[in-house]
């Protein structure tokens, strides 16, 4: 009963969820978004701000610069696309 029980169950899955200010729309369903991280110097403890853009899909294009999102993980949609807008 046991080996039954491990079969049904799956582990969860996790996803990762960003968000960030948009940088660019000028793709046809395609946005870059910029997500700033503040981190501290190991020696020196200063405080210092690290930048990532990350192409992110947006099926509607209804998203506009400078407008804030929440973007997931997903599966790859293009050469350089792995996420997409949470509504």
């Amino acid at each position: 009963m046991t080996a039954k029980l491990d079969k049904q169950t799956k582990p969860p899955v996790i996803s990762r969820r960003l968000s960030g200010l948009v940088v660019s729309n000028k793709g046809d369903k395609t946005i870059i978004v910029r997500v700033d991280s503040v981190k501290t110097h190991p020696k020196y403890k200063k405080r210092y701000t690290v930048s990532h853009r990350y192409q992110v899909h947006d099926e509607k294009n209804k998203h506009e610069v400078g407008d804030k999102v929440n973007f997931i993980e997903c599966r790859p949609l293009s050469r350089t696309k792995r996420w997409r807008v949470i509504d």
